[in-house]
Parts: C-alpha cells; structure tokens; sequence
C-alpha cells in the first residue's frame, strides 16, 4: 500500500465510523435491535472504498471534507445495506462476511431484512437533510446520483442479473455489464457525487466517468480472482461459490492470467483518465492502483 493510501484509507475509515455512531443512536425502546443490527453492519467492517472515492474526487476541487464525509455515509450505507441482503439465506446465503458472522446469522432474518431497508432510507435522510449543504439544487443531484446508481438501472438490476447466472450461461459481455451495474454503479456514484461536491458540471466529468468505469471493472476482475484464488481468512468470507454455482466470472471466461492482465491494462487506462491533473490526483491513482494489489 502506498504512502500516501495507507494513511487516507484510515482516516475515511475512522470518520465514518464516527460519522454512524453519532447518526445511529441506540433508542431505549423495542427498536434498540434494529439499530444494534444496523451498527453491528454499518461500523468498523469493510475497506470504505467508496467514502474514499468520494472524499478523494470531492477533494480535487476543493469541496468541504465535512460536506464530502457526510455523503460518504449516504454511498456506505447503500453499500452495507446491499451486503445484509446478499447475506441473506434467499440470496447468497453466506454466514461469515468481514470475518464475523453476517446479520441474519447474529441476529434474526427479519431484523437483516429491516437493518438493509433502514440503511438504504438511512442514505437518503442523509443526503436530503440540509445539514449537508444549504444548496437545495446540490443535494436533489445527489440523491438522483445515488438512486440510480442503486435500483434497476444500477446495483440492483446487477443483483438480479446475478441471480438469473445461476441458471443462464452468459458470456464475457453479458458478464461484463452485469458487474458494470451490480458493483460498478456504486464505484462510478461515488466519483460523480464528489464532482457534484466539487461543482463540476456534468460536461466536465467525462473523465472522471472514464476513471470509474475502468476502476469498477478492475475491481470486479480482481475480486473473482480473488474468489478463485484468494485466502478465506485474509478475505474474511467463504470464497469459491460462484464457481460451485456454476456462474460465469470472468476468471471462468477469461483464464485466471488474462483476466489480470485485463485489470493491470484497466487501471493504467483508469489513471490515464487524470492525465490533466498534476499531484492532486494522486490518492485517485494509488487507489486505482490498490484495486489490483489488494488481497482481500
């Protein structure tokens, strides 16, 4: 991990844990579980990229951290809650993620199904409050940013895609949109949402969109690489059950060295994308980076 990484990835990491435990107070009434079950997803578990991104793109034009921070919760919300929901025994199934037990698994069912809805209205009271800016117009792109990053056209579309692999053959096409929506729509939100940040218009950023499209892809080649050859315990979950569903990946598709060669070509075009900025763009780039030497 790069000097520069290292420390920036502990600092998002420490600020939206800060950032949840301060929002999600734990009531002392009957709903104190849902909250339990909500912070036991939300706080200290997961790499942030995605608050990172965020924070990072929004940093390159100068916008507010506070500002940047608070809508890192929004994205991370909607990630973790993705996470509860894929856990769950209709979905994935899984009973370990982050290298504890998943939700339904240290809780109940019902309250993982109610902890991922409460994150998901959770990301948008967030994004919606004026506590994150005083600019109306600022926070509806934001939540339109977000919303279609997340349902049909994004992260859920991707999830039902994913689903209907366990019974279709797909090929590398097929496959490759399907990650662009189930894992790459929220990667590209969060560059977009800190443009937004920054007031970039949006027919200044289609470099930015080019960073993100090829950052998602790599990053979802590396984690079937990972799936297909990773450590359990580095990774923190069970590893190895797309190919025992019979799903197409692109390590299936592609060879497990084409596909990394696919990601190393990825990330070069993705850092290509900052080519007009100068060392202000560098946490993008070693994030960028990171994204193809991660182990987990």
């Amino acid at each position: 991990m790069s000097d520069i990484l290292g420390p920036a990835l502990k600092r998002i990491q420490a600020e939206v844990d800060a950032g949840f435990d301060l929002l999600l107070p734990v009531p002392q009434d009957p709903r104190a579980k849902l909250v339990e079950a909500v912070r036991y997803a939300a706080i200290s578990g997961g790499k942030r990229i995605r608050p990172l991104l965020l924070t990072a793109t929004a940093e390159l034009f100068a916008a507010d951290r506070g500002m940047a921070v608070r809508a890192s919760l929004a994205i991370e919300a909607i990630h973790v809650y993705s996470l509860i929901h894929d856990d769950l025994p209709c979905m994935d199934d899984d009973a370990l993620r982050h290298g504890k037990p998943t939700v339904h698994c240290a809780f109940d069912e019902a309250t993982a199904v109610l902890a991922g809805d409460a994150l998901h209205d959770f990301a948008f009271e967030v994004l919606s409050d004026p506590a994150l800016t005083g600019d109306p117009f600022t926070r509806a792109e934001l939540i339109l940013c977000l919303a279609g990053a997340s349902g049909i056209n994004g992260m859920a579309g991707g999830q039902m895609m994913d689903i209907a692999a366990e019974t279709q053959t797909f090929d590398l096409e097929t496959v490759s949109r399907l990650q662009q929506l189930k894992t790459g729509a929220l990667l590209a939100a969060a560059v977009e949402m800190g443009a937004i940040l920054g007031r970039v218009p949006p027919e200044g950023r289609t470099h930015l969109r080019g960073y993100a499209r090829d950052v998602g892809l790599a990053f979802q080649i590396v984690d079937d690489l990972l799936d297909h050859e990773g450590d359990e315990e580095a990774a923190g979950k069970v590893l190895r059950k797309d190919a025992g569903a019979g799903k197409q990946t692109f390590v299936s598709l592609l060879g497990a060295d084409r596909a990394r060669a696919q990601a190393h070509m990825l990330v070069d075009q993705a850092i290509a994308h900052l080519g007009q900025y100068g060392a202000e763009a560098d946490l993008l780039r070693a994030l960028a980076r990171f994204i193809v030497e991660r182990d987990r």
